[in-house]
């Protein structure tokens, strides 16, 4: 079977650029078809996100098909929480059969984080799981071991955090991860390398691509609230602190200056193979990024 564009460029020796895209809520996609426009030429995959932080937005899924129908190269991202198996392998054969080959499989962020705290999660698989599922679908037998007629041939990665307080449980579903079938990694945000460096020593013994998460902070408040409230975060006091001498105004440009010293840190040590950019609500600040830091999709390192 064919393999996707971004699996071809993960078995390549270039430094890969990822980025992200939040759909939106409701049905007016005119914002995120001019971001998918603005970066499908400048990254080498769009990740579309499923309900991040548990906000009820537009499918992924829908968000892919239009990433592919304007060209570019998109990344379903699937979490466990919404969905059971039965949803999510039905999803997975969609998606297939509509060209959406790359699938970043996560657990989910709790719905207490999110819009609908009524909301009953479900939690059937966790990420792991997700991942064997996925495996199980292409070798031609669904999950209740039932004959597909015809099987799907996905590209799939999942998420790790090499700056948790605790890492070795981190490591440890690391393992699982790379055992289940994944083959790359999309990092949480790294702020400081030494917790990128101690984690990519261990990560290097396997066969994986690892692509550093860079979270483009809009100002020290914003940043304040998403170590309280976003799951996976951890910004250094001494972030925050850079981040308050932005003058009044140019907190975003404070932001990017940080991104972009953090991504040409990476590519220069060739710490990873390459990086995950998330400017959360400030995609079309992602070019100026690329451009400040000497990037185009599948540049060699």
């Amino acid at each position: 079977m064919a393999k996707s564009l971004f699996e071809e460029k993960l078995n390549s020796n270039g430094f890969l650029v990822t980025t992200e895209i939040g759909p939106p809520k409701g049905t007016d996609l005119s914002e995120m078809m001019h971001h998918i426009e603005l970066l499908k030429d400048k990254v080498d995959a769009i990740n579309v996100t499923d309900h991040q932080s548990s906000v009820m937005r537009y499918p992924s899924l829908g968000g892919c098909l239009l990433v592919k129908e304007l060209g570019g190269e998109p990344v379903m991202q699937i979490t466990c929480r919404d969905r059971n198996r039965l949803a999510i392998q039905s999803d997975l054969l969609f998606a297939y059969s509509r060209g959406v080959k790359n699938v970043l499989c996560l657990t989910g962020d709790s719905v207490d984080v999110g819009d609908h705290k009524e909301a009953k999660p479900v939690f059937d698989l966790d990420s792991v799981q997700l991942l064997r599922l996925i495996r199980t679908i292409e070798s031609g037998k669904d999950m209740g071991g039932n004959d597909l007629k015809g099987a799907p041939a996905f590209c799939i990665g999942a998420s790790v955090h090499p700056a948790a307080d605790a890492i070795e449980p981190q490591l440890i579903k690391f393992d699982k991860k790379v055992a289940a079938g994944a083959q790359f990694f999309q990092t949480q945000g790294i702020y400081e390398l030494d917790s990128l460096r101690r984690f990519m020593q261990y990560a290097s013994q396997f066969d994986v691509k690892i692509l550093a998460g860079v979270i483009v902070l809009v100002s020290a408040r914003m940043a304040q609230y998403m170590n309280a409230n976003v799951p996976g975060v951890n910004i250094p006091q001494a972030v925050i602190d850079e981040m308050a001498t932005a003058e009044k105004g140019k907190g975003l440009q404070k932001g990017v200056e940080i991104a972009v010293r953090m991504i040409k840190a990476i590519q220069e040590e060739q710490l990873a193979h390459g990086v995950h950019i998330m400017a959360v609500g400030k995609e079309g600040i992602v070019p100026e990024i690329l451009e400040a830091a000497g990037l185009r999709a599948g540049s060699q390192a």
